[in-house]
């Protein structure tokens, strides 16, 4: 298994996938072998999720840097050494051990997941060097019409993303957005090439997180906390329509510091948004809390009067992994996304329909508006627990087991 993200990174829910299939996968009779990234080449790390890894499985960390962090003079390098990623110096060693890893143990398949790009370049090489089947993990696509935004990485990330997906096994996507769209691009290739199999959460993380939970509200008696975990891309999830929508009903009076509290954690662009935030005269209403572990950040969730998703028209195709935690957390959710988007499709089916256009204003004001006053009156829609339960990572494991044993049937 190829992953970048894998313990001790902190701040992706993109690490949930491998380690929790990693976990689980030997339910199934399946030993898998990690290969990923030396801890230097991460901008954060924890050790919150490092006991998450089962004992004995072997994880092997190939040499990589960060480009931008451990390359550069005075922030500046040169473009090559960043395409496909900043990480494109994890290949060489990540080809070189996973070679060596396949010699030792002969595995029955191999699997890699994007992003990071070059994790699907290591996959690419190993692949031609053995001919061991592979599975492709599509966690997002690689390119859209409008990414990447840099026309160099863009015309790469469309060469390696053919090659990728005329050479691997099966192509595994998340959503069926994004395997139609896939499947639309190349139309040579046969059906049989393109899986799903979706996000979920983890039940044992959220049995933890309950474990010693005291659940009380996290704001003042009588203020509302809405919470967005995560991060929160200045494109692909763009808060400022939010941000006026929030500006003029503090204006109106409808809300104010003593009533609403909203907590977006852990975006990854916080000097980005304080600006604006101080702009719209809503900072006393929108916190930028720094990120914390795993587990208090379920907590949180938990916890929380509502929580708020964010996503694109752009990504229509795609459903944040954090969709799935906020099921089975059954809190209310308002969601600011493209109605007829993927994730608007997933929410509706799970029984949640305070869903507002993100890229207009008057939409997320009019619901916003709505859905703050069901949720003071307790009439918010929520998940039932049933409904979550059927988007658990042991569940999606057991579906990942059967496209292994098919795969590996192939060799």
């Amino acid at each position: 298994m190829i992953a970048y993200h894998y313990p001790p990174v902190a701040g992706s829910s993109g690490i949930q996938r491998t380690l929790k299939f990693s976990a689980y996968l030997r339910d199934h009779g399946w030993e898998p072998i990690v290969l990923t990234v030396d801890p230097r080449a991460y901008d954060r790390v924890s050790d919150g999720q490092m006991a998450d890894i089962p004992a004995g499985l072997q994880v092997e960390r190939a040499f990589a840097l960060d480009t931008s962090r451990h390359l550069a003079w005075r922030g500046r390098y040169l473009r090559p050494m960043s395409i496909p990623d900043r990480w494109v110096s994890w290949w060489p060693a990540g080809v070189w051990r996973g070679w060596q890893l396949i010699r030792q143990h002969r595995p029955q398949a191999m699997f890699s997941t994007f992003p990071i790009a070059t994790a699907h370049m290591i996959g690419l090489s190993l692949q031609r060097l053995t001919d061991v089947p592979w599975i492709a993990d599509f966690r997002d696509n690689m390119t859209d019409s409008e990414f990447p935004r840099d026309p160099i990485t863009w015309r790469f990330n469309r060469w390696l993303e053919g090659a990728v997906v005329r050479r691997c096994t099966r192509a595994l996507f998340t959503t069926s957005g994004a395997l139609d769209m896939y499947a639309q691009r190349y139309p040579d290739l046969p059906a049989s090439r393109w899986s799903i199999i979706e996000n979920g959460f983890d039940e044992d993380n959220f049995t933890d997180a309950e474990r010693d939970l005291r659940r009380q509200p996290l704001g003042l008696p009588g203020q509302l906390t809405l919470v967005h975990s995560g991060v929160l891309y200045p494109e692909e999830r763009d808060p400022r329509p939010f941000f006026a929508a929030l500006a003029k009903l503090k204006c109106e009076g409808m809300v104010s510091a003593g009533t609403l509290r909203v907590v977006l954690r852990a975006t990854g662009s916080d000097a980005h948004y304080r600006p604006m935030l101080e702009h719209s005269g809503i900072a006393d209403l929108v916190e930028l809390a720094p990120p914390v572990s795993y587990r208090q950040a379920l907590q949180e969730m938990l916890c929380a009067d509502g929580l708020l998703l964010f996503q694109a028209a752009m990504c229509n195709h795609q459903i944040p992994a954090k969709l799935y935690e906020y099921l089975r957390a059954s809190r209310p959710v308002f969601a600011l996304t493209d109605p007829a988007g993927n994730t608007a499709h997933a929410l509706r089916s799970a029984g949640c329909h305070d869903i507002v256009d993100l890229a207009s204003e008057a939409s997320i004001e009019q619901g916003f508006r709505t859905w703050l006053r069901d949720l003071r009156a307790g009439r918010a829609s929520r998940v039932s627990p049933q409904q979550a339960a059927m988007h658990s990572r042991r569940a999606r494991t057991a579906e990942l087991a059967s496209l292994l044993a098919n795969v590996a049937a192939t060799r």
